[in-house]
């Protein structure tokens, strides 16, 4: 089964919408004076129709994983769960880290998981 991992919309003027999850409704007014949105995250990518086109990023797990590490991104609140959510890319997450992740979060998809195994494997064979 595939699974989006990346929905994103990148306007004309390089503001990037990204929406992470169901109903994660994101808009901009560009600079063309266009309106843009996307909603739908990872469940269903809904967005507006330009007379200016963005440019779609979309990004499954039939993807390459050396395109999928550079734009899928993890959230976190840092070590003590306290922290501000700050969003890091895949490629910019520390080895403790990863590890960390599949140590504590067994709950999620199988696809994720393998996401992060992934990420490891390919820093091994750098």
């Amino acid at each position: 089964m595939t699974y989006t991992l990346v929905n994103k919309l990148i306007t004309p003027d390089g503001t990037v919408l990204h929406s992470r999850h169901r109903h994660d409704y994101v808009e901009h007014i560009d600079k063309n004076g266009e309106w843009y949105m996307l909603d739908g995250g990872l469940d269903y990518i809904k967005t507006t129709n330009n007379i200016v086109s963005g440019t779609h990023l979309i990004l499954t797990t039939d993807d390459a994983h050396v395109d999928i590490r550079e734009h899928f991104d993890w959230g976190t609140r840092g070590k003590d769960g306290k922290g501000l959510l700050k969003f890091i890319p895949l490629c910019e997450i520390t080895d403790d880290h990863l590890a960390a992740i599949l140590k504590t979060q067994s709950h999620l998809p199988a696809h994720l998981l393998k996401l992060f195994e992934d990420e490891i494997n390919y820093r091994t064979t750098l």
